[in-house]
Protein backbone atom coordinates (compact mmCIF):
# COMPACT_ATOMS: atom_id res chain seq x y z
CA UNK A 1 0.00 0.00 0.00
CA UNK A 2 1.31 3.19 -0.81
CA UNK A 3 0.28 6.95 0.33
CA UNK A 4 1.17 10.19 -1.15
CA UNK A 5 0.92 13.10 1.92
CA UNK A 6 0.54 16.61 0.62
CA UNK A 7 2.00 19.43 2.58
CA UNK A 8 1.15 22.47 3.04
CA UNK A 9 3.84 25.76 2.72
CA UNK A 10 2.19 29.19 4.47
CA UNK A 11 4.22 32.67 4.80
CA UNK A 12 7.15 30.98 3.92
CA UNK A 13 7.06 27.97 6.21
CA UNK A 14 6.10 24.64 6.00
CA UNK A 15 3.29 23.34 8.03
CA UNK A 16 2.99 20.59 10.96
CA UNK A 17 0.65 19.05 9.76
CA UNK A 18 2.98 17.45 7.44
CA UNK A 19 4.12 15.08 10.70
CA UNK A 20 0.29 13.97 11.38
CA UNK A 21 -0.18 12.91 7.77
CA UNK A 22 2.90 10.13 8.60
CA UNK A 23 1.44 9.30 11.47
CA UNK A 24 -1.53 8.50 9.51
CA UNK A 25 0.64 6.43 6.76
CA UNK A 26 2.47 4.65 9.63
CA UNK A 27 -0.68 3.24 11.24
CA UNK A 28 -1.92 2.69 7.78
CA UNK A 29 1.19 0.47 7.39
CA UNK A 30 1.93 2.33 4.09
CA UNK A 31 4.99 3.58 2.14
CA UNK A 32 5.30 6.92 1.65
CA UNK A 33 6.03 9.95 -0.51
CA UNK A 34 5.18 13.48 -0.45
CA UNK A 35 4.15 16.41 -2.86
CA UNK A 36 4.82 20.05 -1.67
CA UNK A 37 4.80 23.34 -2.77
CA UNK A 38 7.72 24.55 -1.25
CA UNK A 39 11.25 25.61 -1.05
CA UNK A 40 14.53 23.38 -1.05
CA UNK A 41 15.28 24.80 2.30
CA UNK A 42 12.65 23.34 4.17
CA UNK A 43 11.45 20.04 3.42
CA UNK A 44 10.21 17.81 5.87
CA UNK A 45 12.29 16.04 8.52
CA UNK A 46 11.56 12.40 7.37
CA UNK A 47 11.77 9.76 4.78
CA UNK A 48 10.46 9.06 1.59
CA UNK A 49 10.33 10.36 -1.90
CA UNK A 50 9.87 14.48 -2.19
CA UNK A 51 8.04 16.06 -5.01
CA UNK A 52 8.70 19.60 -4.79
CA UNK A 53 7.21 22.38 -6.81
CA UNK A 54 9.34 25.79 -6.06
CA UNK A 55 6.92 28.07 -4.38
CA UNK A 56 8.38 30.86 -5.86
CA UNK A 57 7.52 29.98 -9.38
CA UNK A 58 3.93 28.08 -8.54
CA UNK A 59 2.72 30.34 -5.32
CA UNK A 60 1.51 29.15 -2.00
CA UNK A 61 -1.59 28.57 -3.33
CA UNK A 62 -3.06 28.50 -6.49
CA UNK A 63 -6.07 26.14 -7.21
CA UNK A 64 -5.62 24.87 -10.61
CA UNK A 65 -1.72 24.61 -10.78
CA UNK A 66 -1.64 22.72 -6.92
CA UNK A 67 -4.15 20.73 -8.43
CA UNK A 68 -2.17 19.70 -11.43
CA UNK A 69 1.07 19.16 -9.71
CA UNK A 70 -0.12 16.68 -7.28
CA UNK A 71 -2.24 14.93 -10.08
CA UNK A 72 1.73 14.58 -11.38
CA UNK A 73 2.99 13.78 -8.81
CA UNK A 74 0.07 11.06 -8.32
CA UNK A 75 0.74 9.60 -12.00
CA UNK A 76 4.49 9.01 -11.01
CA UNK A 77 3.61 7.32 -7.43
CA UNK A 78 0.53 5.96 -8.27
CA UNK A 79 -0.49 5.80 -4.78
CA UNK A 80 -3.87 4.11 -2.99
CA UNK A 81 -4.44 6.91 -0.93
CA UNK A 82 -3.29 10.99 -1.46
CA UNK A 83 -4.16 12.57 1.69
CA UNK A 84 -4.09 16.21 3.06
CA UNK A 85 -5.08 17.76 6.16
CA UNK A 86 -8.45 19.14 6.71
CA UNK A 87 -7.10 23.29 6.50
CA UNK A 88 -8.16 25.47 3.73
CA UNK A 89 -6.00 24.07 1.93
CA UNK A 90 -7.05 20.50 2.03
CA UNK A 91 -10.44 20.89 1.67
CA UNK A 92 -9.98 23.34 -0.81
CA UNK A 93 -7.57 21.00 -3.01
CA UNK A 94 -8.52 17.65 -2.10
CA UNK A 95 -12.14 17.54 -4.03
CA UNK A 96 -10.31 19.32 -7.10
CA UNK A 97 -8.11 15.95 -7.28
CA UNK A 98 -10.50 13.45 -6.27
CA UNK A 99 -13.01 14.46 -9.25
CA UNK A 100 -9.83 15.05 -11.52
CA UNK A 101 -9.16 11.01 -10.66
CA UNK A 102 -12.46 9.80 -10.16
CA UNK A 103 -12.07 9.04 -6.97
CA UNK A 104 -13.55 8.45 -3.82
CA UNK A 105 -13.39 11.17 -1.05
CA UNK A 106 -13.47 10.59 2.65
CA UNK A 107 -13.33 14.16 4.77
CA UNK A 108 -12.01 14.32 8.34
CA UNK A 109 -10.65 11.33 9.32
CA UNK A 110 -10.35 10.95 12.94
CA UNK A 111 -9.12 7.42 12.99
CA UNK A 112 -8.13 4.32 11.72
CA UNK A 113 -10.28 0.47 12.81
CA UNK A 114 -8.37 -2.48 11.12
CA UNK A 115 -7.49 -0.74 8.31
CA UNK A 116 -10.64 1.05 7.84
CA UNK A 117 -10.94 4.87 8.34
CA UNK A 118 -13.08 6.63 10.91
CA UNK A 119 -14.90 9.36 10.98
CA UNK A 120 -17.26 11.31 12.95
CA UNK A 121 -21.28 11.28 12.41
CA UNK A 122 -24.26 13.23 14.36
CA UNK A 123 -22.07 16.05 15.36
CA UNK A 124 -19.04 14.33 16.19
CA UNK A 125 -21.07 11.91 18.85
CA UNK A 126 -20.04 8.81 17.35
CA UNK A 127 -18.05 7.38 14.94
CA UNK A 128 -18.72 5.42 11.58
CA UNK A 129 -16.01 3.36 9.77
CA UNK A 130 -15.91 3.90 5.79
CA UNK A 131 -13.81 2.25 3.18
CA UNK A 132 -13.50 2.92 -0.43
CA UNK A 133 -15.29 -0.16 -2.57
CA UNK A 134 -12.37 0.47 -5.42
CA UNK A 135 -9.43 2.41 -6.52
CA UNK A 136 -7.94 5.33 -5.36
CA UNK A 137 -9.13 7.03 -1.95
CA UNK A 138 -8.41 11.45 -1.33
CA UNK A 139 -8.46 11.92 2.38
CA UNK A 140 -8.35 14.45 4.64
CA UNK A 141 -7.26 14.17 8.46
CA UNK A 142 -8.49 16.09 11.03
CA UNK A 143 -6.06 18.24 13.12
CA UNK A 144 -4.74 16.42 15.90
CA UNK A 145 -6.51 12.70 15.23
CA UNK A 146 -2.78 11.27 14.92
CA UNK A 147 0.34 12.39 16.99
CA UNK A 148 3.65 12.06 15.35
CA UNK A 149 6.35 10.60 17.36
CA UNK A 150 8.99 12.37 16.01
CA UNK A 151 10.98 10.06 13.67
CA UNK A 152 13.64 12.51 11.85
CA UNK A 153 14.92 11.76 7.98
CA UNK A 154 15.88 13.26 4.92
CA UNK A 155 13.37 12.75 2.07
CA UNK A 156 14.66 11.80 -1.45
CA UNK A 157 13.70 15.41 -3.67
CA UNK A 158 12.59 15.10 -7.03
CA UNK A 159 11.54 18.25 -8.48
CA UNK A 160 8.14 18.71 -9.67
CA UNK A 161 6.81 21.42 -12.78
CA UNK A 162 3.85 21.31 -14.79
CA UNK A 163 2.91 23.42 -17.77
CA UNK A 164 0.18 26.29 -17.20
CA UNK A 165 -0.13 29.91 -16.08
CA UNK A 166 -1.80 30.52 -12.97
CA UNK A 167 -6.01 30.76 -12.87
CA UNK A 168 -6.15 33.12 -9.79
CA UNK A 169 -4.24 36.27 -8.50
CA UNK A 170 -2.98 35.57 -4.79
CA UNK A 171 -3.13 38.56 -2.65
CA UNK A 172 -2.09 37.14 0.29
CA UNK A 173 -3.74 36.51 4.14
CA UNK A 174 -6.31 38.82 5.77
CA UNK A 175 -5.78 37.70 9.65
CA UNK A 176 -8.82 36.94 11.79
CA UNK A 177 -10.94 39.66 13.65
CA UNK A 178 -9.33 40.71 16.97
CA UNK A 179 -10.70 38.32 19.45
CA UNK A 180 -12.04 39.76 23.36
CA UNK A 181 -9.97 37.18 25.24
CA UNK A 182 -6.55 35.92 23.30
CA UNK A 183 -6.28 32.15 24.90
CA UNK A 184 -2.99 31.15 23.12
CA UNK A 185 -1.52 33.87 24.91
CA UNK A 186 -2.83 32.56 28.17
CA UNK A 187 -0.49 30.31 30.45
CA UNK A 188 -3.19 28.72 32.26
CA UNK A 189 -6.93 28.01 30.72
CA UNK A 190 -10.25 26.49 33.11
CA UNK A 191 -12.42 25.32 30.13
CA UNK A 192 -16.26 24.31 30.74
CA UNK A 193 -17.96 21.62 28.52
CA UNK A 194 -20.84 20.45 28.85
CA UNK A 195 -20.75 18.80 32.09
CA UNK A 196 -21.15 22.01 33.60
CA UNK A 197 -25.22 21.33 33.30
CA UNK A 198 -26.22 24.94 32.80
CA UNK A 199 -25.25 28.41 32.04
CA UNK A 200 -25.79 29.60 35.47
CA UNK A 201 -23.41 27.22 36.49
CA UNK A 202 -20.45 28.89 34.02
CA UNK A 203 -19.43 31.67 37.10
CA UNK A 204 -18.49 28.17 39.10
CA UNK A 205 -15.53 27.43 36.58
CA UNK A 206 -14.83 31.35 36.07
CA UNK A 207 -14.15 31.73 39.83
CA UNK A 208 -11.89 28.66 39.48
CA UNK A 209 -9.82 30.32 36.58
CA UNK A 210 -9.40 33.58 38.31
CA UNK A 211 -8.63 31.44 41.46
CA UNK A 212 -6.10 30.04 39.31
CA UNK A 213 -4.85 33.36 37.92
CA UNK A 214 -6.03 32.07 34.04
CA UNK A 215 -8.51 32.52 31.39
CA UNK A 216 -12.05 30.83 31.29
CA UNK A 217 -12.16 28.75 27.81
CA UNK A 218 -15.13 26.30 27.18
CA UNK A 219 -15.78 23.38 24.71
CA UNK A 220 -17.86 24.54 21.20
CA UNK A 221 -21.32 22.68 23.00
CA UNK A 222 -21.28 25.30 25.37
CA UNK A 223 -20.47 28.01 22.98
CA UNK A 224 -23.20 26.92 20.91
CA UNK A 225 -25.39 26.77 23.80
CA UNK A 226 -24.76 30.88 24.38
CA UNK A 227 -23.29 29.99 27.55
CA UNK A 228 -19.68 31.56 27.15
CA UNK A 229 -18.85 33.59 24.00
CA UNK A 230 -16.87 32.43 21.40
CA UNK A 231 -14.15 34.36 22.15
CA UNK A 232 -13.39 31.70 24.76
CA UNK A 233 -13.66 28.50 22.59
CA UNK A 234 -10.97 26.15 22.06
CA UNK A 235 -10.97 23.52 19.47
CA UNK A 236 -10.69 23.38 15.49
CA UNK A 237 -13.60 25.76 15.07
CA UNK A 238 -12.01 28.26 18.01
CA UNK A 239 -8.68 28.60 19.36
CA UNK A 240 -5.70 26.26 18.80
CA UNK A 241 -3.73 27.28 23.06
CA UNK A 242 -0.86 25.33 24.67
CA UNK A 243 -0.76 26.98 27.92
CA UNK A 244 1.35 25.73 30.83
CA UNK A 245 -1.68 24.43 32.48
CA UNK A 246 -5.15 23.31 31.22
CA UNK A 247 -7.56 22.43 33.20
CA UNK A 248 -10.84 20.78 31.16
CA UNK A 249 -14.20 20.77 33.31
CA UNK A 250 -17.10 18.46 32.21
CA UNK A 251 -15.53 18.11 29.00
CA UNK A 252 -15.68 14.82 27.61
CA UNK A 253 -13.28 15.07 24.99
CA UNK A 254 -14.32 15.03 21.36
CA UNK A 255 -11.43 15.13 18.72
CA UNK A 256 -12.24 18.73 17.70
CA UNK A 257 -11.49 20.03 21.45
CA UNK A 258 -8.77 17.63 21.84
CA UNK A 259 -6.91 18.87 18.86
CA UNK A 260 -7.18 22.43 20.17
CA UNK A 261 -5.57 21.84 24.05
CA UNK A 262 -3.08 18.38 23.52
CA UNK A 263 -0.20 20.01 23.08
CA UNK A 264 -0.68 21.90 26.96
CA UNK A 265 2.02 21.45 28.91
CA UNK A 266 -0.34 19.84 31.65
CA UNK A 267 -3.40 18.60 31.53
CA UNK A 268 -6.44 18.36 34.16
CA UNK A 269 -9.78 16.60 33.33
CA UNK A 270 -12.15 16.96 35.89
CA UNK A 271 -15.49 14.27 34.89
CA UNK A 272 -17.82 12.02 36.56
CA UNK A 273 -17.25 9.46 33.44
CA UNK A 274 -13.91 7.31 34.19
CA UNK A 275 -13.36 6.41 30.62
CA UNK A 276 -14.59 9.83 29.25
CA UNK A 277 -11.89 10.20 25.88
CA UNK A 278 -10.22 13.53 27.43
CA UNK A 279 -8.91 11.12 30.46
CA UNK A 280 -6.44 9.74 27.23
CA UNK A 281 -4.45 13.04 26.96
CA UNK A 282 -5.26 14.16 30.79
CA UNK A 283 -1.62 14.42 33.04
CA UNK A 284 -4.30 13.78 35.77
CA UNK A 285 -8.39 12.59 35.91
CA UNK A 286 -10.46 13.61 38.71
CA UNK A 287 -13.06 11.65 38.60
CA UNK A 288 -16.14 13.78 40.15
CA UNK A 289 -18.86 16.03 39.86
CA UNK A 290 -17.38 18.88 38.92
CA UNK A 291 -19.72 21.30 40.86
CA UNK A 292 -18.43 19.65 43.60
CA UNK A 293 -15.20 19.63 42.95
CA UNK A 294 -14.93 22.98 41.55
CA UNK A 295 -15.96 24.97 44.43
CA UNK A 296 -13.63 23.05 46.67
CA UNK A 297 -10.37 23.30 44.66
CA UNK A 298 -11.04 27.36 44.14
CA UNK A 299 -11.45 27.62 47.94
CA UNK A 300 -8.00 25.68 48.47
CA UNK A 301 -6.81 28.12 45.89
CA UNK A 302 -7.94 31.15 47.36
CA UNK A 303 -6.75 30.13 50.84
Amino acid sequence: MKALLVGEYREGKLQDNIYELVAFAGKLGADVSMALVGDAANVPRCNGTLHLADVAKYGEYNPGLHRDLILEAVKKEDPDYIVFAHSSYGWDLAPRVAAKLKAAQISEVIGLNDGSLEVGCCNAKMRRTVKPAAGKAVVTLQAGAFSFQGEQGTPAVVALDVAGAPDVEFLGYEPAEAKDVDLTKAEIIVSAGRGVGKKDNIPVIAALAKAFGGELGASRPVVDAGWVEHSHQVGTTGQTVSPKLYVACGISGAIQHLAGMKKSDFIVAINKDKDAPIGEVADVLVVADVLQFAPALTAKLQG
